[in-house]
């Protein structure tokens, strides 16, 4: 019961990273963050459920969009 605060909600992932120029980026790379963003049948969650704003939510769906291309993570719940 470690994962989850006193309401039962999972904590908030934080995927969003800022480089040293001070713009925010979302390493594709780094599917672990990444996975932690997908339901367990692939879809990407909400922004209500994330915590993050509509800027980082693009840049994260981005990323995740590059990674299924890269074949980095699966398309459907499968080979979740």
């Amino acid at each position: 019961m470690a994962d989850f605060n006193r309401f039962g909600a999972a904590p908030r992932v934080k995927v969003v990273k800022t480089s040293t120029t001070g713009t925010l980026y979302v390493d594709y790379l780094d599917t672990e963050d990444l996975r932690r963003l997908l339901t367990p049948n692939g879809k990407i969650q909400s922004r209500k459920r994330t915590g993050m704003t509509a800027r980082e939510q693009r840049l994260a769906a981005q990323a995740i969009k590059r990674a299924r291309y890269m074949a980095l993570l699966p398309f459907t719940s499968a080979t979740l």
